[in-house]
């Protein structure tokens, strides 16, 4: 036999086994026991034994056939997926903003892990853990050098509410032991809210969790109380999460029986959903800002104000994911998440994006509307059979994602590859977690902003702090190019240090140009 020839399909067998594999398991935890399906198991089931018995390498069946019941499910559309037994508690997790932990921020520099935020009441506060300190052992075990990862960190600190976990920290040169019992850690939702302008509030919305929708009223609740009229309601880089949560925001716009949402599936009786009586801010200007990372609930909640003539829409175009997934967990922990039904706005447009060319192109799409759309929108959506109407007769176009009213274009200026660098390598992170050691700051978040200046030392300083911890060569024609950038970076990070994201938005929000077109819509 010649050594050379046809190229191995290597992957063959792995496919068969899969297939195999997946028939199985779709035979039993899908369709039942009582299917007409039998035969075609049977026969996957002997293709599997014989794989299993004489394929000349040993196989991970359970890999492969973990990595391939979601390729299955993505030949069906591109948001139907399957969730391992394994990463089920993270899903778990952000569909419930909550997981059980300590309540710190941490990041990892110099091989170790370095808190930079504390929750206030968390347990990790209760034990007299501040920012700062350098966690170097979780339960007696080492915690510092380069196998560490943020993964690693996480896993180890993680755990069942009520249960214990022992942390050695490193505070100015002396070594603290201390003992934690877990809790319940709230996942904000709602990032930001403030009144960013006289009688103009803000709130910027990073998921649609179930607690979204209270943590939203009463966010609401307080700008209403400080003098709100109009709003500024944030959802960019939002992915979406529960479609409720976006139903039960979109109703306290909107005048009762107001069409939010429509839905059917061929399994899927047609529903519409519709406003209630008393929402909270059924009589406040809106702008809504959205971008090309707005997808699912946000789209929905963008879609309805939009079709009901209650907001206008400002930035890019939305994502466009019109379908509606349901989760099934299985017998062995793990969950299927399927596409039941396809969701309609107001108007009676589908916002989802083409998919009958196959996952790996609907993805490719995805990059490339991205980079397309970011300086102008793209006309091809402008036909006819696109076309819809909102309530009062203004022209909306379907065929994927929701088209902004005001289109703003993506904002490049001050960028430069020297910038690019140093926020890919988290430069700005670590900078300010030393700066905050040496340089103690105000506890107020308004006093933090009217009085903390990014000065030419201290760019001076974080310029040298990058070339020597992250090899990042000063550029002198780029630093002055990206100088405003960097320096509105250097304060937003250390902000965040201080008061999470509420005081990172609330610094870059000064010089944010869709803001600034909402603000003057408004």
């Amino acid at each position: 036999m010649s050594e050379e020839g046809p190229r191995p399909l290597y992957w063959l067998p792995a496919l068969l086994t899969l297939v195999a594999a997946a028939g199985i398991w779709i035979g039993t935890n899908i369709l039942g026991p009582n299917t007409n399906s039998h035969k075609e198991i049977q026969k996957l089931e002997q293709i599997f034994d014989v794989l299993d018995q004489q394929y000349v390498d040993k196989i991970n069946k359970e890999e492969i056939f973990e990595e391939t019941i979601a390729e299955l499910l993505h030949k069906l559309d591109p948001h139907s997926n399957y969730v391992s037994a394994k990463d089920i508690k993270l899903l778990d997790e952000q569909t419930n903003a909550s997981f059980g932990g300590i309540g710190v921020r941490f990041l990892l520099f110099r091989d170790t892990i370095c808190v930079t935020h504390v929750n206030e009441l968390s347990p990790a506060n209760l034990a007299g853990l501040e920012r700062g300190d350098r966690i170097i052992a979780i339960n007696n075990k080492p915690s510092c050098g380069k196998f560490m990862t943020n993964e690693k960190v996480m896993s180890r600190l993680k755990g069942a509410p009520n249960t214990q976990v022992k942390v050695t920290v490193l505070r100015k040169g002396k070594k603290l032991q201390k003992t934690l019992t877990r809790g319940i850690i709230p996942i904000q939702t709602v990032n930001c809210s403030y009144m960013i302008k006289d009688q103009v509030g803000y709130i910027k919305i990073a998921q649609f969790s179930i607690p979204t929708a209270n943590e939203f009223k009463a966010a609401a609740q307080r700008l209403l109380l400080s003098g709100m009229k109009k709003l500024v309601l944030d959802l960019r880089g939002n992915g979406g999460g529960t479609m409720e949560t976006a139903i039960q925001i979109a109703d306290e716009f909107l005048p009762a029986n107001r069409i939010i949402l429509s839905s059917k599936g061929l399994h899927s009786k047609e529903k519409k959903f519709t406003s209630t009586n008393g929402g909270l801010l059924e009589n406040i200007k809106v702008a809504v800002l959205i971008d090309a990372q707005s997808a699912s609930a946000s789209e929905i909640l963008a879609g309805a104000l939009q079709d009901n003539d209650r907001a206008t829409i400002i930035g890019r175009r939305s994502y466009g994911k019109g379908l509606i997934q349901q989760d099934k967990r299985l017998s062995d922990g793990s969950n299927i998440r399927i596409t039941v039904a396809r969701y309609y706005t107001p108007s009676g447009r589908s916002i989802q994006r083409p998919y009958k060319d196959g996952y790996d192109a609907y993805k490719a799409a995805e990059d490339r509307a991205y980079a397309d759309e970011y300086f102008k929108p793209d006309s091809s959506i402008f036909v006819d059979s696109l076309k819809y109407k909102t309530r009062k007769g203004r022209i909306v176009y379907g065929g994927g994602g929701i088209m902004p009213d005001i289109f703003v274009p993506g904002d490049t200026s001050g960028t430069s590859m020297y910038l690019t660098e140093l926020l890919w390598a988290g430069a700005f992170n670590a900078f300010a977690f030393d700066y905050l050691n040496q340089h103690p700051q105000p506890t107020n978040l308004q006093t933090f902003i009217r009085d903390f200046i990014v000065t030419d030392a201290l760019l001076q300083s974080f310029t040298r702090f990058a070339q020597k911890e992250f090899n990042i060569v000063y550029q002198a024609s780029e630093f002055s190019h990206s100088k405003k950038r960097i320096a509105q970076n250097l304060k937003a990070e250390i902000a965040s240090h201080l008061f999470t994201e509420n005081g990172y938005y609330r610094v870059v929000n000064t010089q944010d140009k869709e803001i600034q077109r909402a603000l003057k819509q408004l």
